[in-house]
C-alpha cells in the first residue's frame, strides 16, 4: 500500500548533547526541532537551546561563577611561589591523625566486572548540576561493571580502595565563598593509592593545597595551584580537541564558556612524569595554540573540564568515553562495530520501500532493527479529511507479511510505543502516530523550539504498563514475535516510564533522559534532567541497559534552524567514534527515505573499519 502524502509538520532532527536540561532553557546537549513531512520524526528529544540541556540561564551563571572564583584564586597567588611556604604546613597536616598509610596495587577486574566510584558536588548555588554530570559518568561506567555514586562530602577514609577506579567530577568552584566540602581523607588517598583517580573540572588545586604542593608536584609532576582557565584575560576559544588521531568538536555558545583548565607542567628532578591525553586547541583570532586537554601521571588523570555540555555525536566528550577504558577495562581490544535500525514503521508503511531497503541490507548481510508502532492513530483526522481514523497492524496482512520477510532475512523486532501520540491532543504537534510524544507532554515555542513540558497528567507504572501491554496485544495478534527491544518514542518518557519498559524489554535502543533526584533518592524533579547518548552498551542508573544510537539519522532538509543531515554528515561521525576503541557507530533511517543514502552510509560505515552486527547480540 502507497503511503499518503502529508503536510510538513516539525518533529526532532538532533539531539545533540549530554544534556542536563530544564526545561525552558537548554543547556547540555539541547536537541533542535526539525520540520518533516508527518510521516515520524527524527526520534530527537525535545530541545531547550541548542545546548545540551541544562537550564541556559544556570550554565550562564555557572560559567560566570567559575570565571570570576578562578580569576580571584589567580589575584590571591600573584607574585608569590607557594610551594616552598605551603609545603611544610601541609605536609605535616596530611601525616598526622589518620597515621600511616600505604599504596595498595590495583586489581585487574575481570571484564565487565569492575567497580567504579564516582564522587560529585551539591553545594553552592548550582550544586544540582553535580547530580546530572554525576549521572552521565555513571552511566558511562555501567559499561563496564557496577556503579557506586555519592556526593562528595560522604568520602570516608580509605574508601577508594574498595573500587577499581573512582571519579570525581568537580562542577562547584570551592573557595572563600564556597568553603571546600571535599573531605581532605579522599585528597590524600588520591596521592598515597595506586587505584586510578579520574579527576574532572574543578578543585584539583586544593588537594595540591592541602597534600601540599611539594608532595603533588613530586607524585604528578604538574603544579595545579598556578594552573588557571584563562590565558592573557580570556578563556579562548577553544573549538577542538584532538585525541589519537582524530579532531573532535567543542561548541560552546559566546558568554557561556567556562574555559579548559590549563595545567602548569613542572618536569625535571624528581617530579612525576606526566603524559598529555589529549589537546585542546585554542583557535581565537585565526591561529591555533594548543594545550593539554586531559593529561596523566601516577595514579591521576585529570580532565581540563567537564565534558558533558553543549554534546554532539563528534564531540570531544568521545575522549572521555575511551578514558574510561584505561581505568577501568585497560586491556581491551580494539574493535568497531556498527549498527542501523529501521525508524517509524506503522500500520501505514509502504511495503515496497520496506522491502527494496530489506533487500539491499541482506545483499550486504546485514542484520539490523526495524522500529514497529503497531497501531497508527490520527484522531484529528490530519491526514484523513478531517475524519479520525485508527489503523492496527491486523488490518494490514500485506505489511504483516513484509515484516515476517524481513524478520527472515537479518531483522529482528523492536516495540517503537503503542502510538506513537498522545490521545488526541496537539503533543506538539498534530496529534500524529511518529509526529508527537506517547509518555511525554511537549509544546512549540514562539522561536520554534520544541520544550519538555514533562510527564503525561495520567503517568503512572500502570499507565504505561497498560500501553506496552496493548502493544505487545498487536504483535502477538498478527503472530509477530515478542520483541526484545525498546525505542522509546521521541526519546522522552519519566522515570517510572523507564523502569516499566526494563520490565518488558531486555534493552533499550535509544537516549534516554535521566532526572535529578535519582542518585540522591530524593522525590524526581522533571524539570531537571540529562540527556544523553553512548558509544557502547551501558547499564543505566536506572538500572536497565541501553544500546547505543549515537550517529543520528539521515536527514535531507534543512529545518527549524537545523542543517541538512546527510550520508557524509553521518559517515564523518562514525569517523569520530573511531576514537573509543571499543565503541559503535549506531544510527537510524526512515524507510519512507530512498534506498541510495542508506547504500552510501552503510558503505561508508563500512569502509571504515567497522562492522555491523545486530542490536540483539548487545543483549
Amino acid at each position: 500500500m502507497k503511503e499518503p502524502w502529508r503536510r510538513a509538520r516539525p518533529a526532532w532532527l538532533a539531539f545533540i548533547a549530554l544534556a542536563i536540561a530544564a526545561l525552558l532553557g537548554g543547556g547540555f546537549w539541547a536537541p533542535m526541532a526539525v520540520a518533516r513531512d508527518g510521516r515520524g520524526d527524527a526520534d530527537r528529544s525535545a530541545t531547550q537551546d541548542t545546548t545540551s540541556g541544562v537550564n541556559a540561564d544556570d550554565l550562564k551563571g555557572w560559567a560566570a561563577a567559575q570565571r570570576s572564583a578562578d580569576r580571584e584564586r589567580r589575584a590571591g597567588t600573584a607574585g608569590t611561589h607557594t610551594s616552598e611556604k605551603r609545603t611544610t604546613k601541609q605536609l605535616g597536616r596530611s601525616n598526622t591523625a589518620t597515621g600511616p598509610r600505604t599504596r595498595s596495587a590495583p586489581r585487574a577486574a575481570e571484564p565487565g566486572q569492575a567497580k567504579t566510584l564516582v564522587l560529585y558536588d551539591t553545594a553552592g548555588p548550582y550544586g544540582h548540576l553535580g547530580e546530572l554530570y554525576a549521572m552521565g559518568a555513571a552511566n558511562l561506567g555501567g559499561h563496564f561493571g557496577t556503579v557506586t555514586s555519592k556526593p562528595v562530602q560522604e568520602y570516608t577514609s580509605g574508601l577508594i580502595e574498595s573500587y577499581d577506579a573512582t571519579i570525581y567530577i568537580g562542577s562547584t568552584y570551592y573557595g572563600d565563598e564556597i568553603p571546600d566540602a571535599v573531605p581532605e581523607d579522599f585528597y590524600l588517598d588520591t596521592l598515597l593509592s595506586e587505584r586510578p583517580v579520574i579527576w574532572v573540572g574543578e578543585n584539583i588545586w586544593n588537594m595540591a593545597n592541602s597534600i601540599s604542593l611539594q608532595e603533588f608536584e613530586y607524585r604528578y609532576g604538574w603544579d595545579p595551584t598556578s594552573s588557571f582557565y584563562e590565558t592573557d584575560g580570556s578563556v579562548g576559544q577553544i573549538t577542538k580537541v584532538t585525541y589519537k588521531g582524530q579532531e573532535l568538536t567543542r561548541k560552546m555558545p559566546a558568554g557561556l564558556d567556562a574555559g579548559v583548565l590549563h595545567p602548569h607542567l613542572t618536569p625535571g628532578g624528581d617530579n612525576g612524569t606526566v603524559t598529555e591525553l589529549a589537546q585542546a586547541v585554542d583557535t581565537a583570532g585565526g591561529t591555533e595554540k594548543t594545550s593539554p586537554w586531559a593529561i596523566r601521571s601516577g595514579n591521576l588523570t585529570y580532565v581540563g573540564e567537564i565534558p558533558f555540555t553543549y554534546v554532539s555525536e563528534t564531540d570531544r566528550i568521545i575522549a572521555f568515553q575511551d578514558l574510561l577504558f584505561d581505568a577501568l577495562a585497560p586491556d581491551t581490544a580494539e574493535q568497531h562495530r556498527a549498527m542501523v535500525r529501521l525508524e517509524d514503521i506503522t500500520p501505514l508503511s509502504d511495503t515496497t520501500s520496506l522491502r527494496a531497503i530489506a533487500d539491499y541490507l541482506k545483499s550486504k548481510n546485514i542484520a539490523y532493527g526495524i522500529n514497529v508502532i503497531p497501531v497508527y492513530s490520527d484522531p484529528k483526522g490530519v491526514q484523513n479529511n478531517g475524519v479520525a481514523r485508527t489503523v492496527r497492524l491486523s488490518q494490514r496482512p500485506a505489511l504483516v507479511n513484509t515484516l515476517k520477510y524481513m524478520l527472515n532475512n537479518g531483522a529482528v523486532l523492536m516495540d517503537h510505543g503503542y502510538t506513537h501520540q498522545y490521545g488526541n491532543t496537539d503533543n506538539p504537534y498534530n496529534g500524529l502516530t511518529a509526529d508527537d510524544f506517547e509518555f511525554f507532554r511537549a509544546h512549540v515555542d514562539a522561536t520554534d523550539t520544541v520544550v519538555y513540558d514533562g510527564p503525561v497528567t495520567e503517568d503512572s507504572a500502570e499507565w504505561a504498563q497498560g500501553r506496552v501491554t496493548a502493544a505487545l496485544a498487536e504483535f502477538a495478534k498478527v503472530g509477530l514475535p515478542t520483541p526484545k527491544l525498546w525505542t522509546t518514542p521521541h526519546y522522552a518518557a519519566s522515570a517510572t516510564d523507564y523502569k516499566v519498559f526494563a520490565q518488558n524489554f531486555a534493552a533499550r535502543m535509544e537516549r534516554p533522559l535521566y532526572f535529578s533526584g535519582t542518585l540522591s533518592g530524593a522525590e524526581t524533579d522533571t524539570s531537571r534532567y540529562l540527556g544523553q547518548f553512548f558509544p557502547y552498551p551501558v547499564t543505566d542508573v536506572y538500572g536497565t541497559k541501553v544500546i547505543p544510537e549515537n550517529l543520528g539519522a539521515y536527514e535531507p532538509e534543512a529545518q527549524n534552524n537545523n542543517p541538512p543531515r546527510l550520508a557524509a554528515d553521518l559517515i564523518n561521525n562514525a569517523k569520530a567514534n573511531l576514537a573509543v576503541r571499543d565503541g559503535f557507530a549506531s544510527f537510524y533511517y526512515h524507510p519512507y527515505q530512498a534506498v541510495e543514502p542508506l547504500q552510501e552510509t552503510v558503505e561508508g560505515i563500512l569502509a571504515l573499519g567497522y562492522t555491523f552486527v545486530s542490536p540483539e547480540s548487545l543483549i
